[in-house]
């Protein structure tokens, strides 16, 4: 039986401001349970809220970015429900007039084709506090000092068919918020979560399945995972006559499995009202058109800067661009060694391979990007050749000398002296007069075996050019 997957994410990011959503409490990571939190993160009696209008700024500026309708008239409400870590019994949020409507993202297939998922909104809210259970024997603690963090929930349209899909859209989202700089988008401090809503349907049903929900989800792997693991317990379950029961979802990571955490709350469970202790957000054009003037350049311009500009394919500038932080080391390198190509290479090769061996990102590069420029140079110019610049690279890492003080001292300068290189073919001719006779007998082949032969004396400093280009003049 054929089955079609629907699925649709809620995204909840941090936003990086200094102060929670309605109090002046401290939002830093890290910190002492219950060192951050006041007595409106408390929910004391009397207590009362006050907005924090940067958190504003940012949800206006995503979206401006994804092209949405903003608001001009945005309401609070009360979500209520009861939960240790939730003071007041009820989370401040946006049900009808949120800050962020409508809009959309393109994201990249596999195959190279492109396409829109749609954004329904991209609403307002205060996050709850965190429960911990590892730390305690038969009970647990709750930490306050996250409740009230600002949170821009980004909801998508159920637009997507499996969890590639669900993987690019994330992490599209994920480069666009950190273009901007309103959260960094950590997944594993939770400055990034994902609940993927998945159901099934007969292909060619336009009724949609009914729905679970994946809570909580911190990695772009286990998005994947999780998703997979869902999809094919639906199908089993409905192969085998059973149904789909609507719930919420908890993914093990550990046992690589989905598992029911409680049934799926609906609307109405959660008796939503306008916040009595908070106005409305009333801004006007003029307000929305200033901060359209700080939006950077995003990930898809930049992107398409990169293919006219330096003449990348979309591929290499797609990669270049998906984070902000190797895009900028790239233009860094490139204005430095001015060979695009090359540099791209260079970044998305050896350098990206080096980082996420070390678990770093481009801040904490042990090559900088002046460096790793002039190491191109020096192959553009012939000072060392492709495979020396490898040993060079290695020696970079732990050796803060200039890349020109490397190569001097571990005598790696490239051989480009006609009459030393000649020296070295007329030896590889006299050890190896089979092979000779072979390319002489029309055996094109064995003629790499003989250049290989002449960089090997050369100890790899032999200019490959000059080698092939003398060798063959040799052999005729």
């Amino acid at each position: 039986m054929a089955w079609e997957t629907v699925i649709g994410l809620e995204v909840h990011v941090q936003l990086s401001t200094n102060s929670k959503l309605f109090s002046g409490s401290a939002t830093r990571f890290g910190a002492q349970p219950n060192t951050q939190a006041n007595i409106y993160d408390l929910a004391l009696p009397g207590t009362l809220p006050v907005l924090n209008e940067t958190a504003l700024k940012m949800a206006v500026r995503f979206g401006l970015a994804i092209g949405a309708e903003i608001g001009k008239r945005s309401v609070f409400d009360r979500k209520n429900y009861f939960y240790p870590d939730l003071p007041k019994g009820y989370q401040v949020t946006q049900l009808d007039f949120p800050t962020v409507g409508k809009g959309s993202l393109t994201i990249t297939l596999d195959d190279g084709t492109e396409k829109i998922i749609g954004v329904t909104r991209a609403h307002m809210e205060e996050d709850a506090g965190k429960s911990l259970h590892e730390q305690f024997n038969n009970c647990s603690g709750i930490d306050l000092n996250r409740a009230g963090t600002p949170l821009l929930e980004i909801v998508s349209e159920p637009d997507l068919r499996n969890a590639k899909e669900a993987v690019a859209y994330l992490k599209k989202l994920h480069s666009i918020i950190c273009y901007l700089d309103i959260s960094d988008g950590n997944m594993a401090q939770g400055s990034m979560r994902c609940d993927a809503n998945v159901s099934i349907r007969r292909s060619g049903d336009n009724k949609l399945g009914t729905r679970t929900e994946v809570k909580n989800i911190n990695s772009f792997r286990f998005v994947e995972k999780a998703i997979n693991y869902e999809i094919l317990r639906q199908r089993e379950v409905l192969e085998d006559g059973g149904r789909i029961v609507q719930e919420t979802r908890l993914y093990d990571s550990d046992k690589d499995e989905t598992r029911p955490m409680r049934s799926k709350e609906v609307e109405n469970d959660y008796r939503y009202f306008p916040e009595p202790d908070l106005l409305p957000v009333v801004i006007d054009d003029a307000y929305i058109h200033e901060l359209e003037k700080t939006l950077p350049e995003l990930p898809d311009q930049k992107s398409e800067r990169f293919v006219a500009e330096f003449s990348l394919s979309p591929y290499d500038a797609g990669v270049l661009v998906s984070n902000r932080e190797m895009a900028e080391y790239y233009e860094q390198v490139t204005g430095i060694c001015d060979d695009p190509k090359l540099a791209a290479n260079w970044v998305t090769g050896d350098l990206l391979g080096l980082l996420n061996k070390n678990g770093q990102a481009f801040p904490d590069s042990p090559i900088s990007a002046k460096r790793l420029g002039t190491l191109i140079a020096r192959i553009k110019d012939n000072t060392i050749s492709g495979k020396i610049a490898k040993t060079v690279f290695e020696a970079m890492i732990e050796d803060d000398s200039t890349v020109d003080g490397i190569i001097q001292s571990k005598g790696l300068k490239q051989v480009t002296d006609s009459s030393e290189i000649e020296k070295l073919i007329e030896e590889v001719i006299t050890n190896n007069p089979n092979q000779v006779q072979q390319f002489r007998d029309g055996k094109e082949q064995v003629f790499g075996f003989l250049v290989g032969q002449a960089m090997r004396l050369s100890k790899g400093k032999a200019n490959p050019t000059q080698v092939n280009s003398l060798l063959r003049e040799k052999l005729k």
